[in-house]
């Protein structure tokens, strides 16, 4: 059975009528003299009364010319015959950022609608559905939409502003040159990539909702500062309250933001809660609406001192946050001083100073040079002072991380792991601290601050962390068989779900706000609070719908069928009844004459 891929071509039907109208029409008859009767049988009846209705006359131009108005009628309905056994393949790739939750039920109604009609004359469709980040697994795969949209239902988009490049290639190549790639999103975007089709179905929104959280330390007690973000174009009134992890909820409290602006929130951290829930009213993006938190407790180091560094020792305390002084035995992270003179080998982590008993030589000339390294990228060291002094033992594998002309000031020494001895790092100070300015350089803080956070990366200890959605995360493990697992917790710190963690993979936080656990077995390694801060995500400003799909069914059509393989003989023989029209018209109206 036939389809037609211009269904407009129907209206030449309108030519039937048009020629039975003209038929309808005759010439008045004329009188003519004659001597004898047998030319009657060569003239046609005409009307008596001239170009009016009169009766329809049986002729052969009458047949030729409603015959050649259906040839006409069928070339211009262009008719195409479906393959047998074809399959139409679509390929459809979502948008997977946070943002696609609000749109998430028009979007589905939007394909339930549009993706039926993609089927065209195929006998078969198979559909595959994807996520716009590379390597997540398929949401479905199969020939049934309805199937494929109850999947859709139980996606969730929370991912960060991604670039779809990879995943519509892949697409492409799944549905070969014939297929259909779909990218669903809620924002239109320009030149889409290896012929894909764009199904934008967004809508702008006046969101208002929570970007970040920072901690202080006031008078002995914790203080949280929360900040809020209006990104609609007026001014929103909404409310917050704080639920204490004890079911109980702080009475709510009205706030107001102007258009574009920023508000900052701040209280005490309740002293008898762990795990607390800043709530602002709800609106139609809900993942910033609620601030997830715990209360910050890095993992503790400690800190042994030599006795000629006790002054810098009292500084490190001060500057970096839950470090305690402790002996040398169960230390974290020791201040050595040095003697070159008489080299003892220290171990561990340290930090190390070379001791100079003499009071040193001239002050040393040339530029301070610092090496492109996470310890000292953006510090200051060229207001540093240092005289000549004896040199600490450099090792072949040390990395010279600052230097001034060809002495090296500042190393970096990785110890690696022994049979009695584990891996250690030490940060190697090749100068006496008392021979220098060093005492008063911002610098050094900032230097020994970023090295004791190294070293409290790698120890293994519980703490308790308030995480970005998403944001890579570094978590200190033992080297045994134990699997790590990763809860969600409840305000009470219950838990509600657990799922394994791959194990020598990169680590990020949920993509989902909440409380959460990691532990290692049974030895829980962290406890945590992830939020949503993504900025991008929670603006909808230029969210809009798009539908690229309108020419895509056409496409289809001629891609699973074939057009009328006697296309041509049709025109020949609609050109012959045209002149076997004219040739009959003409001989009549000779006749006539």
């Amino acid at each position: 059975m036939p389809s037609f891929v211009n269904p407009a071509g129907l209206w030449a039907l309108l030519g039937i009528p048009a020629v039975l109208l003209i038929h309808f029409l005759q010439r008045k008859a004329q009188s003519f003299p004659v001597s004898t009767l047998f030319l009657l049988e060569k003239t046609h009846r005409e009307a008596n009364i001239g170009r009016k209705f009169d009766r329809l006359t049986n002729s052969i131009p009458l047949w030729m010319q409603l015959l050649a108005v259906l040839l006409i009628t069928w070339l211009m309905t262009e008719p195409r015959f479906p393959m047998e056994r074809s399959t139409q393949r679509i390929a459809i790739v979502l948008d997977s950022s946070a943002s696609m939750s609000v749109s998430k039920e028009f979007i589905i109604t939007s394909l339930a609608e549009q993706l039926p009609p993609l089927k065209g004359f195929a006998s078969d469709v198979e559909y595959t559905v994807l996520e716009s980040i590379p390597g997540k697994p398929r949401i479905y795969a199969g020939k049934s939409t309805e199937d494929l949209l109850a999947a859709l239902k139980a996606w969730q988009p929370l991912a960060p502003l991604t670039d779809p490049t990879l995943a519509l290639r892949l697409a492409r190549s799944l549905v070969s040159r014939d297929g259909i790639v779909l990218f669903v999103t809620d924002t239109p975007v320009e030149g889409m990539p290896f012929d894909a089709r764009l199904l934008a179905a967004g809508k702008k929104i006046g969101n208002c909702g929570f970007t970040g959280v920072a901690f202080d330390e006031k008078d002995g007690t914790l203080v949280w500062r929360a900040t809020l973000q209006n990104y609609a174009d007026e001014e929103i009134t909404r409310t917050w309250q704080i639920d204490s992890g004890n079911g109980q909820l702080s009475p709510p409290r009205s706030i107001t933001l102007e258009p574009r602006s920023l508000l900052t929130l701040q209280a005490n951290f309740p002293s008898k809660s762990e795990r607390i829930k800043l709530i602002l009213s709800a609106d139609d993006f809900p993942l910033d609406d609620t601030l997830h938190l715990v209360r910050p407790n890095p993992k503790q180091l400690f800190l042994s001192t030599a006795a000629p560094l006790e002054a810098l020792s009292k500084k490190i305390l001060r500057s970096i946050e839950n470090m305690q002084p402790v002996g040398t035995q169960a230390a974290d992270l020791s201040l050595i001083s040095y003697d070159p003179l008489d080299p003892v080998l220290a171990e561990g982590n340290a930090v190390i100073f070379s001791n100079d008993a003499t009071q040193g030589g001239q002050y040393l000339a040339g530029g301070l040079i610092a090496t492109q390294h996470p310890l000292m990228n953006g510090i200051n060291w060229q207001s540093l002072l240092i005289r000549e002094t004896i040199s600490l033992e450099i090792r072949a594998n040390d990395e010279v991380l600052l230097r001034q002309a060809e002495r090296p000031l500042i190393l970096l020494r990785n110890a690696p792991a022994t049979a009695i001895q584990a891996a250690s790092q030490q940060l190697l100070f090749n100068f006496d601290p008392r021979l220098s300015n060093i005492d008063t350089q911002p610098a050094l803080i900032v230097c020994l601050l970023r090295f004791a956070e190294q070293i409290r990366s790698k120890k293994i200890a519980k703490s308790q962390e308030n995480w970005e959605c998403g944001q890579p995360i570094n978590i200190a493990i033992k080297p045994s068989t134990a699997a790590l697992f990763l809860d969600r917790l409840d305000a009470q710190g219950k838990t509600l779900a657990s799922q394994s963690i791959a194990p020598n993979q990169p680590l990020f936080a949920p993509a989902e706000p909440g409380f959460y656990q990691v532990r290692q077995g049974e030895e829980i390694l962290v406890t945590s609070a992830a939020y949503f801060a993504d900025t991008r995500e929670a603006d909808f400003s230029l969210c809009a719908s798009e539908n690229q799909l309108t020419d895509a069914q056409t496409n289809t059509v001629q891609a699973h069928s074939s057009g009328d393989p006697f296309y041509h003989y049709w025109i020949i023989l609609l050109l012959l009844l045209l002149i076997a029209s004219w040739i009959f018209i003409k001989e009549r109206k000779a006749v006539v004459a």
